[in-house]
């Protein structure tokens, strides 16, 4: 299938890395762009406190230095679009900080930029698993409003 534009969402997991893969092999475009989400590590320490009903530390980032999380996210961002180029796709480097949840900020990305297909992997949990972690890549297709092509996790 050729397109316009593609957005990758890419987090570095294995389900992320399959789905280039997949894309390589099924669908090409004229504009990719390799998409990572990330969170500021001051935002992240203050939800993983309030979910463990720890009051929440009075800790300001040194605005000094890169957010490590951030320095993460260009880390993730730079080996997906080396294992783009592998699939065949040359893609653009892109990262999004998150403001609420990952899926929303990969849905924003696509509407930015308007593209005609989102890609990315499933974890392809199930059951009381798929009940207690809700699924970025579901989000995704249920709020994306546009083509999405999802690659399922290999057989076991």
């Amino acid at each position: 299938m050729a397109c316009d534009r593609m957005l990758i969402a890419y987090d570095g997991s294995e389900h992320a890395k399959r789905a280039i893969e997949y894309a390589g092999r099924f669908l090409s475009a004229e504009r990719a762009i390799l998409l990572t989400a990330w969170e500021p590590m001051v935002r992240q320490a203050a939800r993983i406190s309030g979910l463990a009903g720890v009051m929440q530390p009075d800790w300001v980032p040194d605005e000094e230095l890169e957010d490590i999380a951030y320095v993460e996210a260009r880390k993730i961002n730079a080996e997906g679009v080396h294992l783009a180029k592998l699939a065949g796709i040359s893609a653009e480097a892109r990262t999004a900080e998150c403001t609420t949840t990952i899926w929303n900020a990969i849905v924003d990305c696509a509407d930015e930029l308007d593209v005609d297909v989102i890609v990315a992997g499933t974890r392809g949990a199930s059951g009381l698993r798929a009940l207690l972690h809700s699924s970025v890549a579901e989000a995704v297709l249920k709020h994306g409003h546009r083509p999405v092509f999802l690659v399922p996790p290999p057989p076991q």
